[in-house]
């Protein structure tokens, strides 16, 4: 039995009976105290690439729990393949990821295409900037891991200054990249994140 076999198998920590309901019903409390509040739905559709912008601070990760535990998504993430080991791997894999081994001939965006391909249900979460730190491009990974694999792009625009995430808008990438980026960039515009000093640039094309 393969790797991705195995992968397709297990249960997550999104999925696990009693274990899940308990902490949706714990995220959705601190949401709550918080102020935030989701504003919308995701797509019924088995795969897709989930992005969620802009990724401004590290209370971006807790806001994406909250978020993933709301919406009742079985979500994956990337990770590099060393945290995946012996003997605390498990917990990663539990918490939905999958290891990037950055060592083999493959790359990032090959592999995920492969992990895509080869489940029933794929939602995988990426923040396009790529760091909470304030950037001038976003990277177009997920936009070639969607194209690759065949999967459209659906957006969860985070909105500090409402304390509002907004979900759902979903983006059937096309063979012109550059322009499928400008427009999906475009889509977050206004929106400032958490920290708002921090928030992307977009460069005029």
């Amino acid at each position: 039995m393969n790797f991705w076999v195995l992968y397709n198998m297990k249960t997550t920590i999104f999925t696990t009976p009693i274990l899940s309901f308990i902490l949706r019903q714990i995220s959705n409390l601190i949401m709550f105290l918080a102020g935030w509040r989701v504003d919308g739905k995701l797509p019924d559709l088995p795969k897709y690439v989930l992005i969620g912008a802009p990724h401004t601070s590290n209370w971006d990760f807790v806001l994406f729990l909250g978020i993933i535990f709301h919406l009742k998504v079985d979500a994956r993430y990337m990770g590099k393949a060393e945290l995946f080991r012996f003997p605390y791997g498990w917990f990663f894999y539990y918490c939905g990821g999958i290891p990037v081994d950055r060592k083999k001939s493959t790359g990032l965006v090959e592999q995920m295409v492969e992990a895509a391909n080869a489940s029933s249900k794929f939602i995988l979460t990426i923040a396009p900037e790529g760091t909470r730190h304030k950037v001038t491009e976003w990277k177009s990974g997920f936009h070639r891991i969607a194209k690759g694999a065949g999967i459209p792009i659906v957006m969860a625009k985070v909105d500090g200054a409402k304390k509002i995430v907004y979900v759902g808008e979903v983006f059937q990438p096309t063979d012109d990249m550059d322009a499928d980026m400008k427009l999906i960039q475009d889509a977050f515009k206004g929106i400032v994140g958490i920290n708002p000093k921090k928030k992307y640039i977009t460069l005029e094309r």
